[in-house]
């Protein structure tokens, strides 16, 4: 009876985890808030319906688990090669200077000494999964201050894990015991962080590219590999999340990683919507409230606080005005992972429901305000330009981080894109090849010609790491229909596309859609037998002959003219 009760509880959480969040999509708030409203509408604080019991309890720790897996698979260390030393500089400053206001403002608000340290360790991060998720959905992920602000939340994102493996210690009774503890976290992360890099170099690739053809199997080596991190950290008394922290760091830095990243993410929300909810459910309506005024007033001045703190920072590093406020304003809320830290200190007993209701409250507050602010951050600048204006210098100069432009992509690497490739890339200079068969990707990597990216391009990061909005050209050699439709909404209205579709009313369909040329293979290949078979009837010399011409440019691997076959269709028009 027990057991029906905990898992109608679950369900319980489930569906009306999905009802608010629907609810919270529509008014475009970020999941996480839905998820923490949901706990706190089942818990003590409205309806009182369920309770934080042991399946929850074990849901929610791997939902953290899960969390800090997905956050290392984000951490590409090539995506901020190029700006790294700024980066280094802003975050580090950052962290410092963010540290020091809110400890400030802690203080002033009158909590005591042991609440203001976990406090302002609470409040330093930015909120990475609404930061990257709002960004990327803007196609602004790969913009300089995306960048920016994908770089500092890396630097955020290893200070967060010492902090959590902190908190886990089993004693922090004074200062002494403190520097030994930071001591043993710090030699212990080295060693397993050093694993962690070694098997992305020697190891992981050989592993994944023997498995990532079959999902199935791929997706559960990517679980087992973190789930092995997380044994090796336990092993050294530090915690999960410092284990799943690293073994996502270690797989992000493989070709694989955007098609893991994809297939990994619904599992994650699936459980971090347990993790934030079971914050709820911790909480009582006098706890949420009672220090609602200072959560208000701590809001204000940590948004604001945070902004200058950035734009002084980012604008220092000689970047335009435009890009240190777009970088800073973006980076202004106190982070989910406040509740994470807060969580983690109430298990310590370092502070009581109350302050965490505090946290809750800041963070329900900001992340609700910034996620409009960062939607609409160039209209906001358009507005206040004059007055920034004035930190503008002729030194600042932003760096050209653009990843593709104007380029061609090939979906597909096998005949009919191989003998397209070269003249594709005399024409729009870069070419990049999306390819989910990893024998045409190791083809590809030996080569060293073309740029080349693992995934399914039906995956939404696939497309978008390949910059598909702003290509030239694509040709696309699947006769998928999801894939070709995807790819015919997405793409710019000034891009060429070339498809393929086995049947009529595909190939229609997709002209419909904007196609400028329709591959027919079978069709062709149809038509062609027809005409050996006739021409065998009326002059079997006149098809051997043409067989062999066949064979013969088959064998001197003519690449096939794609423009002089588009004109000889269209009779010569150039107007696409």
């Amino acid at each position: 009876m027990n057991e029906i009760a905990l898992a109608a509880d679950f369900a319980i959480i489930v569906v009306v985890a999905t009802v608010v969040g629907l609810i919270a999509r529509q008014t475009g708030q970020p999941t996480i808030i839905a998820y923490i409203l949901t706990g706190l509408i089942l818990g003590p604080v409205m309806f009182d319906i369920v309770t934080e019991d042991a399946l929850v309890e074990n849901m929610a720790e791997l939902g953290l688990g899960f969390l800090l897996f997905l956050l290392g698979m984000k951490m590409r260390f090539d995506d901020i090669r190029e700006i790294l030393r700024p980066i280094v500089n802003i975050a580090v400053w950052q962290t410092i200077l963010q540290t020091a206001l809110a400890l400030a403002v802690a203080w002033a608000l009158g909590f005591d000494p042991t609440e203001i340290i976990i406090i302002a360790l609470a409040t330093v991060f930015g909120a990475t999964p609404i930061i990257v998720k709002i960004l990327t959905d803007k196609d602004e992920i790969t913009s300089l201050p995306g960048k920016i602000d994908v770089g500092v939340l890396i630097v955020q994102d290893i200070y967060l894990v010492v902090v959590l493996a902190l908190l886990g210690a089993d004693s922090l009774g004074n200062p002494t015991e403190i520097a030994q503890t930071l001591g043993v976290i710090a030699v212990m992360m080295t060693f397993i962080g050093l694993f962690s890099i070694a098997s992305s170099r020697y190891l992981l690739p050989q592993l994944f590219r023997r498995v990532a053809d079959n999902k199935d199997v791929f997706l559960i080596v990517a679980i087992a590999w973190a789930f092995l991190f997380i044994a090796i950290s336990e092993q050294f008394d530090l915690s999960l999340e410092v284990g799943a922290f690293l073994a996502g760091i270690s797989i992000a830095q493989l070709p694989y990683s955007k098609e893991l990243e994809d297939r990994i993410t619904p599992i994650t929300d699936f459980f971090i919507l347990v993790f934030f909810a079971s914050i709820g459910l911790q909480l009582e309506a006098g706890e949420l409230l009672a220090y609602w005024r200072e959560a208000v007033i701590a809001s204000i001045v940590l948004m604001v606080g945070n902004f200058w703190i950035m734009f002084s920072l980012i604008n220092r590093e000689d970047f335009s005005v435009e890009t240190s406020f777009l970088g800073s304003i973006n980076m202004i809320q106190v982070s989910e992972f406040s509740l994470v830290v807060g969580s983690l200190a109430v298990a310590q007993d370092f502070i009581d429901n109350d302050v965490l209701g505090y946290l809750s409250l800041m963070a329900l507050l900001t992340m609700s305000v910034s996620t409009y602010i960062i939607s609409y951050n160039h209209a906001i600048y358009a507005r206040v330009q004059p007055w920034f204006e004035r930190f503008e210098s002729d030194d600042k100069e932003d760096v050209d981080l653009s990843v593709y432009e104007n380029h061609a992509i090939a979906i597909g690497y096998d005949e009919i894109t191989e003998g397209a490739l070269p003249m594709l890339e005399e024409k729009y200079g870069e070419v990049v090849i999306i390819d989910r068969q990893t024998d045409h990707i190791e083809t590809l990597e030996e080569e060293g010609r073309y740029e080349y990216i693992y995934g399914d391009f039906r995956h939404g990061e696939i497309r978008k790491e390949a910059n598909l909005k702003n290509a030239s050209f694509v040709l696309s050699s699947t006769v998928q229909s999801e894939v070709n439709k995807a790819l015919l909404e997405e793409v710019n209205d000034d891009a060429t596309v070339f498809v393929e579709a086995e049947r009529i009313d595909d190939a229609r369909e997709l002209y419909d859609r904007g196609a400028d040329y329709v591959i027919m293979s079978t069709y062709l290949t149809a038509a062609k037998l027809s005409e050996y078979v006739e021409q065998y009837f009326d002059d079997r010399t006149s098809l051997e002959k043409s067989f062999e011409r066949d064979i013969a440019r088959i064998e001197r691997e003519e690449p096939v003219d794609i423009e002089a076959e588009r004109q000889k269709r269209t009779g010569g028009d150039d107007d696409d």
